[in-house]
């Protein structure tokens, strides 16, 4: 799943992880990345990808992320670019390929450096269940001269 935030990142990405742990159970990260707001002027986004083993449904967990977010002051209903408190998306449950929501594997994971970077940097290997090249290739080949990208170092663990 992708996980970021430009509304006090530290403060809210620190407290979704600890719930994404009470709900998910073991978690790996990716680095976190700081990247510029895409679409609209606002502050810089923290960015990173992690990843759990689980049993339940994709939709199931959609749902409980988007409990999360809303848990935690996410407004809807607004521009579809715009800052966020939380803003979490699950972008891959194995090699599920979905046309129903959620949607998998997402889009912006081939759209979107702060989305590719950090599971090329978590999932190096893993193969994109569509295209049969692994996020390292991708990530490789991917032109995020727009995108750039700052690797943070900051424990939010």
């Amino acid at each position: 799943m992708s996980l970021g935030s430009n509304i006090e990142p530290r403060h809210h990405l620190s407290i979704a992880i600890r719930e994404l742990r009470h709900y998910f159970g073991p978690l790996q990260f990716s680095p976190i990345y700081e990247s510029v707001a895409i679409g609209f002027s606002g502050a810089p986004f923290l960015n990173l990808v992690v990843s759990f083993v689980t049993a339940i449904s994709p939709a199931n967990i959609q749902t409980q992320l988007r409990n999360l977010e809303n848990s935690h002051g996410r407004i809807r209903g607004g521009e579809r670019f715009s800052s966020r408190t939380l803003d979490m998306d699950l972008i891959l449950y194995g090699d599920l390929i979905s046309t129903i929501p959620p949607l998998l594997p997402r889009e912006e994971i081939l759209r979107y450096a702060f989305v590719l970077r950090p599971l090329s940097d978590l999932a190096p290997d893993a193969i994109h269940p569509i295209l049969g090249i692994s996020y390292r290739e991708l990530w490789t080949a991917f032109d995020a001269t727009d995108q750039l990208l700052t690797p943070i170092n900051l424990a939010l663990l």
